[in-house]
């Protein structure tokens, strides 16, 4: 193996957060991932499956040569009662789909949490942590601004990390929330580094308006360097607000790793 390939796959993977195309997933999922292949990213991470049969899904990832190794898939905080078992019912297909990462994307917190409203997420991520683990998949979970609310002076992210094993549960840190949220997400790489294997790359303009990547204050130029040198294997762009088409943006996000050199 020559030295530039192996370069190449010591970096991580760029892949696209299919929320920031769901204008065009809900109508066409399969078409908007050919979509995504031909702009060149080489990964997706899934937000919704609409109704397509889990083996066509795996079928068409192969064909177009998508990596998927993650899915955001939602948790029924509204109806505690069901939640593991629709839960469940969530894992069957991705297990189907052959998606090893299964990410718990929001979770609710109120305006002034406190440890009673910790201890029962950590009970919740822990219980569905140990579902996917039986079932042979791995657990993450996704942050917010949200989680850098802080009880007894420690962030509600920090709580989690440590109160759920890291061998149940990995951290998929989004680092545009962490900058929104006022701290350094160059420190919070470093510091969950051991478990984090995805981020999502979220760039924040003005106020709470996100934009392509690149074009905002959140600083990717240094953060993919940093994210890079830590060992993170996939980076989703992610974008949800739009000047031109989710199309358009998807392909200038692209293009922006291609000026950093992670991707052709």
């Amino acid at each position: 193996m020559g030295i530039e390939t192996q370069m190449e796959l010591d970096k991580p993977i760029i892949g696209m957060q299919m929320y920031s195309l769901r204008d065009q997933a809900e109508i066409d999922l399969l078409g908007t991932l050919e979509e995504v292949a031909k702009i060149g990213y080489k990964a997706v991470e899934l937000t919704g499956f609409f109704n397509v049969p889990a083996k066509e899904l795996r079928s068409k990832l192969n064909q177009l040569g998508l990596a998927a190794p993650s899915a955001h898939i939602s948790l029924h905080f509204n109806d505690m009662q069901n939640l593991l078992p629709r839960f469940v019912a969530q894992l069957e297909y991705a297990k189907e789909a052959e998606i090893d990462f299964i990410i718990t994307p929001w979770v609710p917190l109120p305006e002034e949490p406190a440890m009673e409203d910790v201890k029962h997420l950590v009970d919740v991520l822990t219980k569905c942590a140990e579902k996917a683990q039986e079932m042979g998949m791995k657990y993450g979970f996704h942050n917010h601004e949200d989680e850098f609310k802080l009880i007894e002076g420690k962030t509600v992210l920090d709580h989690l990390m440590q109160q759920v094993p890291k061998e149940l549960m990995t951290l998929e840190l989004n680092l545009g929330w962490v900058h929104m949220a006022g701290y350094e997400p160059e420190v919070y790489i470093h510091k969950y580094k051991d478990r984090i294997t995805m981020i999502h790359a979220r760039d924040f303009d003005h106020g709470r308006k996100d934009t392509e990547i690149g074009r905002g204050k959140v600083g990717y130029d240094k953060l993919i360097q940093t994210a890079d040198s830590a060992g993170i294997r996939y980076i989703f762009a992610e974008q949800e607000q739009f000047a031109v088409s989710s199309f358009e943006s998807a392909q200038n996000n692209y293009d922006y790793f291609r000026k950093l050199g992670y991707v052709q």
